[in-house]
């Protein structure tokens, strides 16, 4: 009794016991499982271990989303999980987990953990430096970050295990830390930013005490590695929501920490639009099933930054495509001492970038050579981009998008005539109408005329 009193006193506080919710009480069907989850849980299961399907799956399905990935707990450890597939890998130090494959799908399954006590288990901000303490399933429930993600769904008998009133946030569409807030920040900044991505991915509501401490702590998330910025980042941004979740961000207190120049840039009224325009195409795509450069996003939030450089240093008289590539790199680099950018997607963000200029050349062989190259369709969005938001001529991304689609005759009549390629001549022929001509001056003019 006393122990029930304080689970609903004290908000997140696990029970000793979790509410079992049956088939009837609830909507989540073991066939909404992947044959691969599904045939992973049961192996465990007839094994003598417990398996569920856990986290953000459960949340999704009951929120009625799409789920992307389905996590499976266990109370089994890694190196008693490995043996029973064929196909399994231990991977991770901070976090051990095993990778079972199962066809084309990879399962990731972790072990139940429990809360760190060591005195080296955290930095001296209180950030997690280890998590590998394995534990019952009530420890790993409280070890969760948000109520909505310590759900457990057992495919065999399709119940869903709540220790902490996860299945009550998700009717009443609320997010909450598990715990003191201030504290499970403190654990790990990037839950911040994970609190503003659900909320804006599935229209929760982020719950007062939950979001109150966010502003006072987001010098945290200088305290993040940049590669896990970055990944965090590129969820958020590809969530198909990331305009609600970037101006979350900034409600938040979270953005100018994140893309330092995203504020500067957010200041400027053309800036603004432009990245409006490219968030909502963004989204747009994502929710369509579409494929989503992350390389494409990041160079639509960086480039006003860009321009600006890029114009105040042909301001001082440099020369522009010289210009505009120490521009790239100036603000490349200041970004990545936030959020490392992967070398593979820095690339793709430069050529894009780069190839912006060569589109208002429209003559000889500049634009067959530019329709080859491998970057053209993403370098062709963002002209269309630009052209949406003013930046651009509408005219020449008209004449791009026709000339794509042309054949070899229109290319060559749409290209400018003063330009245009001239057909080369063999010099034998060349010569014997020169000499033709100097022999017969007016031969030579009358043919000409004609």
């Amino acid at each position: 009794m006393i122990r029930r009193l304080l689970a609903r006193l004290i908000p997140g506080r696990p029970a000793r016991a979790p509410r079992i919710y049956p088939p009837g009480e609830h909507a989540v069907r073991r066939e909404q499982i992947p044959r691969g989850a599904r045939m992973v849980t049961e192996k465990l299961q007839e094994a003598g271990y417990k398996a569920f399907v856990v986290g953000g799956a459960v949340r999704d399905l009951l929120l009625g989303l799409v789920p992307k990935d389905f996590d499976i707990a266990t109370d089994a450890t890694p190196e008693q999980v490995k043996p029973l597939f064929r196909r399994a890998y231990i991977i991770g130090r901070r976090f051990r987990l095993v990778h079972v494959h199962v066809g084309g799908e990879v399962l990731e399954v972790s072990t139940f953990r429990a809360a760190q006590k060591n005195d080296d288990a955290t930095d001296e901000h209180g950030r997690l430096l280890s998590d590998n303490v394995y534990g019952t399933q009530t420890e790993d429930a409280a070890r969760r970050d948000f109520t909505i993600n310590a759900l457990y769904f057992d495919p065999a008998t399709e119940e869903i295990w709540d220790y902490v009133g996860g299945v009550t946030d998700c009717r009443a569409r609320r997010l909450k830390l598990i715990g003191p807030p201030t504290t499970r920040y403190r654990e790990d900044p990037v839950r911040m930013l994970r609190a503003v991505r659900l909320a804006a991915k599935a229209s929760l509501t982020i719950d007062p005490k939950t979001a109150a401490p966010i502003p006072k702590l987001a010098n945290l998330m200088h305290n993040v590695p940049p590669a896990r910025l970055f990944d965090e980042m590129q969820k958020l941004l590809l969530s198909g929501r990331a305009t609600e979740a970037l101006q979350g961000l900034r409600t938040h207190g979270l953005s100018g920490g994140l893309l330092p120049l995203l504020d500067v840039v957010l200041e400027q009224p053309g800036g603004t639009r432009f990245i409006e325009v490219a968030l909502a195409g963004t989204d747009a795509r994502v929710r369509e099933g579409k494929p989503v450069s992350p390389a494409f996003l990041f160079a639509t939030l960086l480039w006003h930054e860009v321009v600006q450089q890029w114009h105040a240093a042909t301001a001082r008289g440099e020369r522009p495509i010289p210009a505009l590539h120490q521009a790239m790199e100036q603000v490349l680099a200041v970004q990545a001492q936030r959020i490392s950018v992967p070398r593979r997607f820095e690339a793709s963000i430069k050529e894009i970038w780069a190839m912006q200029p060569r589109f208002e050349q429209r003559a000889g062989v500049r634009p067959y050579r530019l329709l080859e190259h491998e970057r053209f369709r993403a370098a062709y969005d963002f002209l269309l981009l630009r052209a949406a938001c003013g930046e651009a001529p509408d005219d020449l991304a008209n004449w791009w998008t026709r000339f794509q689609d042309a054949s070899p005759l229109e290319r060559e009549a749409m290209l400018r005539p003063s330009e245009a390629p001239r057909k080369r001549r063999s010099r034998g022929r060349g010569r014997k109408q020169r000499d033709a001509a100097l022999a017969d001056p007016a031969g030579d003019a009358s043919g000409s005329e004609r």
